[in-house]
Order: structure tokens, then C-alpha cells, then sequence
């Protein structure tokens, strides 16, 4: 069990995070025409636009919280004077109302790709598989809830920060501090990792662009209304 702890937690995080690195950086620079979200709202809007801001909304939430959560060294709270009760009471319920937000809009989105015929036509087996993927995985992050209420006092919290910052760090045996954790985390963690490592080939790509380049565009973009196409030149 130790060496399957050890492949699981301490060797696949590289290899999802490789495969996350190259992988996006290939697309990106081989197929540019394929990095986009692929937006399907000419075809049902009304159900996309409250699934996606639902979903958004909760991801964007849920991101920003483990990113900082998991990657802010221990010294800095302590520092701070945050204790990690209070820390876990945070993440509980902010990302239990996110969770809920983001699986409200990820059922919904899910439903649209499935059940609307010509959008199930238009979808890829990736545009529809990476959404069931984020369902449960938003469903495993919900049913930690109860498990670490168990853990107030944080212990648990501690275990992930150390085991994703010695990640970060090319630690050594950092498998070992998430060896005990209840199967749900463990679970939980499997599946993020196993997301990190399909990103690439999947619509989700778009989140890593932002149309900064607007900021600095040189120039005027001229656009025409219908009306003055069709009205006639003045001489």
C-alpha cells in the first residue's frame, strides 16, 4: 500500500502537472483555432447563461480558495496570527456554498449537452466528458464537508498544505502526509489531479486566456450597423 501511495501521491501530481505544462503549450502553439470554449448559445440560451454563470461563479471561487489555501505557506498564517480552525471553518463554508453554486450550473450545462438533441450533436466526447469529470468532482468536494467537520482542529488541513507544497518544491516523500487521509480526500485529490492532466485537450484551455492584448491595441476598430450598409453614399 505504501508504493501505491507513493505512485499516486507522489509521482502522478508530476506527470499531471507535465502533461498540463506541454500539453497546453503545444495546443497553443499547433492547434490555436481549437482554443476556445466552443459556445453553443445561439442554440438554448436561456439554460446556458444560468448554468454558466452558476458554474463559473462557483469554479472561480473554489479555484482561488485551494490555489491560495493549499500553496500559502504554514509561516504566513501563524504569522498572521490565523488559526487553522478558523482557517478549515473558512473553507468549509465558503466552499460549501460555492460547491453548491457550482454544481447547481454544472447539472444544468450537463443537462443541456445530454438532453437538448442539437446540442448533444454539436458536443465532442471531451466537451461532455470533462463536465461529468468537474460534476463529481464537485460532488467529492461537497462530501468532504462532513468529514473534515470531524477535524476542526485542522490537522487535516495542514496534511494537504504540506503535501501540495512539498509537491511544488520537489519534496521528497511528500506522498506520505496525505497516507492517512479518509478515502473521500484521497478520491478527491485523484480526480483534481486526473482534470490537471485532460486539460489540455479539452475546452477548458480557454481559462488559461485573457484578451489582455485589447489593452494596448493601436488604433480604432470601425464597425457598421446594418443601417449603414444599406443606405446610400452621399456625393
Amino acid at each position: 500500500m505504501e508504493t501505491v501511495n507513493n505512485l499516486l501521491f507522489g509521482v502522478y501530481p508530476y506527470i499531471a502537472l507535465s502533461v498540463l505544462a506541454l500539453g497546453s503549450i503545444l495546443r497553443f502553439d499547433r492547434e490555436q483555432y481549437t482554443w476556445r470554449s466552443g459556445s453553443s448559445q445561439l442554440l438554448r440560451r436561456k439554460q446556458l447563461v444560468a448554468g454558466s454563470v452558476l458554474f463559473h461563479l462557483g469554479i472561480l471561487v473554489i479555484f482561488v480558495g485551494h490555489l491560495v489555501g493549499l500553496l500559502t505557506p504554514i509561516a504566513v498564517f501563524e504569522y498572521f496570527g490565523v488559526p487553522h480552525m478558523a482557517k478549515q471553518l473558512l473553507a468549509m463554508i465558503a466552499g460549501g456554498i460555492a460547491g453548491v453554486f457550482g454544481l447547481m450550473g454544472a447539472l444544468l450545462l450537463l443537462h443541456r449537452r445530454l438532453f437538448d438533441a442539437r446540442i448533444r450533436k454539436t458536443s465532442s466526447f471531451a466537451d461532455i466528458a470533462i463536465l461529468a469529470l468537474l460534476t463529481v468532482q464537485l460532488c467529492l468536494g461537497l462530501a468532504t464537508i462532513p468529514v473534515s467537520a470531524q477535524h476542526l482542529d485542522g490537522s487535516e488541513m495542514v496534511k494537504f498544505m504540506t503535501w501540495a507544497q512539498g509537491i511544488f518544491s520537489f519534496q521528497g516523500g511528500a506522498a506520505a502526509y496525505v497516507r492517512d487521509v479518509s478515502l473521500v480526500f484521497k478520491a478527491h485529490l485523484l480526480l483534481g489531479m486526473t482534470i490537471l492532466l485532460v486539460f489540455p485537450f479539452t475546452r477548458l484551455v480557454h481559462m488559461l486566456s485573457a484578451p489582455v492584448w485589447y489593452l494596448n491595441r493601436r488604433g480604432w476598430q470601425l464597425v457598421r450597423t446594418r443601417r449603414d450598409m444599406t443606405q446610400p453614399k452621399r456625393r
